[in-house]
């Protein structure tokens, strides 16, 4: 797959080098000397009007990667895990990126996207800053069935929702997922019959809301912490 924009192709050089096979270089001196002469051998130079057609218009900076597809872990192994986050619906790619960089940066061990049938992989590389590039991450289309399977190994659901208890008062069961609905739907009718407990944050001050990426960084930080 093609992903681009400095800080990703960097950090997928630097930290994933077996993956690349192709370096695109469209900005003279974007590569620090040490990755230039690492990769010196896969570096194929561009025009901009060529590297614009590659990034489908995006900001590439001037620099693109080609790598190795990702590969999904299987359930099975991320339920011998401890802390999981779920995705419940969300579809915007620079919110998903925000949610697998805190969930990678904060502790979580794996990601679970439910309620799409797809994703684009490459912008999700791109806005989590190359961390889904080391974030196990499994795209479950039916969220009942990724809710039952933790339940039969001893897991308790937790819903982020409006209602819930502070969770700046909680402490969390060891074996825990976090579900995260969409913006505009929140959690939806198949999760809240699975969750186990709502939490929320507690608001200094009268405001409804935080955006679902922020909110989820402060719920995984909790939840990695206060456990019993």
């Amino acid at each position: 797959m093609i992903i681009y924009g400095k800080q990703v192709c960097l950090y997928a050089l630097e930290k994933h080098p077996d993956t690349v096979s192709t370096v695109y270089v469209a900005k003279k001196g974007i590569l620090p000397q040490k990755l230039f002469h690492q990769f010196h051998d896969k570096i194929k130079f561009l025009e901009e009007k060529w590297a614009q057609s590659m990034s489908k218009g995006g900001n590439h900076q001037g620099l693109l990667l080609e790598i190795s597809e990702l590969e999904q872990p299987f359930l099975s192994d991320v339920k011998r895990e401890d802390f999981i986050v779920i995705l419940d619906g969300l579809t915007d790619v620079g919110n998903i990126g925000a949610i697998v960089r805190s969930a990678y940066a904060l502790g979580a061990d794996a990601v679970i996207a439910t309620g799409v049938k797809q994703l684009n992989f490459e912008a999700i590389a791109r806005t989590s800053s190359g961390a889904l590039l080391d974030m196990p991450f499994l795209l479950i289309p039916n969220i009942l069935d990724v809710c039952n399977e933790l339940h039969q190994v001893g897991f308790k659901l937790y819903g982020a929702a409006m209602e819930g208890e502070a969770v700046q008062s909680m402490e969390f069961e060891r074996k825990r997922a976090l579900i995260l609905g969409s913006e505009g739907k929140g959690l939806s009718k198949k999760a809240q019959g699975k969750i186990d407990h709502l939490i929320s944050i507690e608001m200094k001050h009268a405001f409804d809301s935080l955006n679902v990426s922020a909110a989820a960084a402060i719920l995984i930080h909790r939840m990695g912490y206060a456990v019993k």
